[in-house]
């Protein structure tokens, strides 16, 4: 993925609220594959990339929308803050090496940052599931990327319109 992440944002929600994330994440991430998936439907996918710095695997739970074609959407949003989360950085980084896990599946994908007016309906649909990502948006005033997964073909993975 050749692609610029939009910049960071000089205000959003503070350092001490993202600052729980990774132990909140820690147990989604427990819970999504100890049941299998994650019935509440508030965790859509788990997404691991590799750690831009130290090289290791990182999961997190995610929402998931799917576009026009059925493929997967995932918003960076880190619920306004004003920086982008580590695992956008990450899958920028490392773009050959993003999983992503649907209930007991698990597949390779490829990301695409969306621009423009394919971000824009994007966005509109997103918020039209879920409006708490435009509470999100409200609260920075960075773009709040949109990242597109497309299975590989030869991952084995379920077909696009599988989701």
């Amino acid at each position: 993925m050749t692609v610029q992440i939009p910049p960071s944002g000089t205000r959003g929600v503070s350092d001490r609220v993202v600052g729980m994330f990774p132990l909140f994440n820690r147990l989604s991430v427990w819970m999504y594959r100890r049941r299998g998936g994650d019935p509440s439907g508030r965790a859509g996918l788990l997404l691991t990339t590799i750690g831009s710095r130290s090289g290791r695997e990182r999961t997190v739970a995610l929402g998931k929308f799917t576009d026009d074609g059925g493929r997967l959407l995932v918003v960076a949003s880190l619920a306004g803050a004003a920086r982008h989360p580590a695992w956008l950085i990450n899958l920028v980084k490392n773009p050959d090496k993003v999983w992503v896990e649907i209930g007991r599946d698990r597949f390779k994908v490829r990301p695409e940052l969306s621009r423009g007016e394919e971000r824009a309906a994007a966005w509109r649909r997103i918020v039209a599931a879920a409006p708490g990502y435009g509470r999100y948006e409200r609260k920075t005033d960075r773009e709040i990327p949109i990242v597109r997964l497309t299975p590989e073909s030869d991952a084995g993975g379920p077909s696009q319109q599988g989701f």
